[in-house]
């Protein structure tokens, strides 16, 4: 469980139709986080972009494919879990880039008790 105090921000930048071995490779890494009990990630994706190669990818653009855009993966955790998931994530990305940055979580708030009658316990 994530808590108050030091922590990292992994940001994991794909493209969207980069393929993994079974999935494309940004739901294999959502599902790997997942089963390693990551407190929560998120996939953003991109309107446009380029990288490495310096092909523009814009979402729309006319005899462009939409497949190709950019995604991002992130997440937060304690520095000792990323460093147990940096393995793993380094076998997996074989064509992106990952970034791990030092971070201060201020405030986690804590899911909601579901009541008796379907409300909010206080």
């Amino acid at each position: 469980m994530l808590s108050p105090g030091p922590a990292q921000r992994v940001a994991i930048h794909l493209n969207e139709d980069a393929a993994s071995e079974g999935d494309y490779l940004h739901l294999e890494i959502v599902s790997f986080l997942f089963s390693r009990g990551v407190a929560g990630a998120t996939v953003l994706r991109g309107h446009s972009g380029f990288g490495v190669h310096h092909r523009l990818h814009t979402q729309g653009a006319p005899g462009v494919s939409g497949e190709h855009l950019p995604i991002r993966v992130e997440f937060l955790e304690s520095e000792r879990t990323v460093q147990e998931l940096l393995p793993r994530l380094i076998e997996l990305v074989t064509d992106g880039v990952i970034e791990v940055q030092p971070t201060n979580i201020i405030h986690v708030a804590q899911p909601a008790q579901v009541g008796e009658h379907g409300g909010r316990s206080e």
